[in-house]
């Protein structure tokens, strides 16, 4: 029997095949990292041996680790009073790591702003540690926008206040962190990480799974403030402890040597190829400003925007189709043109784009097109 993935195609035949992968995650890589990947995966310079092999406390990964930190530290121009940390189990773990380290055992309670899936879904675990209140939840209109400030209802004194700042399935975005007062802002940036500039001041956390816009799945990056170790409980299983981590330098087990090799060479593309994220944040409004100028091009009458629009994601496009017997031409046409993963999370439905850092302008041009065409076909 001969499996599909059995022949070993060129690096050119491999470049030629590529599609415009609009995943939501885990999502497209830039080619240039891909192809250093694939030099360099037989053997890691000046290790003899593949990143796939190395120990995780050789010399090679206490480069790679030092790096990666030391990048993203440059990149996100992180102060240094905050600990870096490359952790596993994805942003979800980290639904109950905050709560577990910063509300068990505490009469405080914690407050969530609801305004899509992933903090929703954040909010449920960490209701199994401790007091939750609701700041605000958009869930009635279907996760549409997100508030403005004077709309947040939070309590005088608070563990912490935790929101997302984009949320995935919904496509809305906070175009900057919402004013909570003293407590620590503790933020979900899976979807819109190293997507452009964040003051990490105004945070006491920050999280983020890589596999949208910094690699691949199998790293989380935490990024917490001395102030909010301080606050961390005692009575906290080792693994799950931000404190430990912080002092076994992520190495209180094995990392994912591999994920945070690839996070290496992404912070490294952002910093001399993208040009750092002032330039990632004008590449991000650009391309997803393509889909919404055609979203908007007849007030609806086609293509209908799911988010309102002072509320709309520059990371993931989420739209629908006036008339929905038309979406499975929609997908097909897409296909033939190598434009890919474009269906919306089933709980939204329609279709999503999710245009991160390593999505070409040229992948959304096409898919601009191609829906302009479809509209007039139709």
């Amino acid at each position: 029997m001969t499996l599909p993935f059995d022949r070993q195609p060129s690096a050119q035949q491999t470049r030629e095949k590529r599609v415009f992968n609009f995943s939501p995650g885990p999502a497209v890589l830039p080619l240039p990292v891909l192809e250093e990947i694939q030099r360099d995966l037989l053997a890691l310079p000046g290790a003899g041996s593949s990143v796939l092999e190395i120990s995780h406390r050789s010399p090679a990964f206490d480069a790679i680790l030092a790096e990666a930190e030391a990048n993203l530290r440059e990149l996100l121009v992180v102060p240094d009073d905050y600990r870096v940390l490359f952790l596993q189990g994805g942003a979800s773990l980290q639904f109950s790591m905050i709560p577990i380290n910063l509300l068990r055992s505490r009469d405080l309670p914690a407050s969530y702003i609801l305004t899509g899936s992933w903090g929703s879904k954040a909010a449920v675990e960490a209701r199994r540690e401790g007091k939750v209140h609701v700041a605000w939840d958009g869930k009635a209109d279907n996760f549409v926008r997100v508030p403005d400030d004077e709309e947040l209802d939070l309590p005088p004194a608070l563990a912490y206040v935790h929101y997302t700042s984009n949320e995935t399935i919904q496509g809305v975005q906070f175009r900057r962190p919402p004013a909570v007062g003293d407590a620590p802002l503790v933020c979900d940036v899976s979807s819109d990480f190293l997507s452009g500039p964040v003051d990490v001041r105004e945070f006491g956390l920050l999280y983020a799974c890589a596999q949208k816009n910094a690699g691949p799945s199998g790293v989380t990056v935490v990024v917490v403030s001395d102030q909010v170790l301080e606050r961390c409980g005692d009575d906290v299983h080792s693994m799950l402890s931000y404190r430990l981590q912080a002092e076994k330098g992520s190495r209180l087990n094995t990392p994912n040597v591999f994920g945070v090799y690839v996070f290496l060479l992404m912070t490294r593309w952002l910093r001399d190829e993208v040009g750092g994220l002032e330039a990632a944040a004008e590449r991000a409004a650009a391309k997803s400003a393509l889909i919404y100028d055609v979203l908007d091009r007849d007030g609806g009458d086609f293509f209908v925007a799911h988010a309102e629009r002072e509320c709309r994601s520059h990371m993931n496009v989420t739209f629908r189709l006036r008339r929905p017997e038309l979406e499975e031409a929609f997908v097909a046409g897409a296909a033939e043109r190598d434009l890919v993963s474009i269906k919306g999370h089933r709980s939204v439905g329609g279709f999503r784009i999710s245009a991160y850092n390593a999505m070409p302008a040229e992948g959304v041009e096409r898919l601009r097109d191609y829906m302009l065409e479809f509209r007039e076909a139709h």
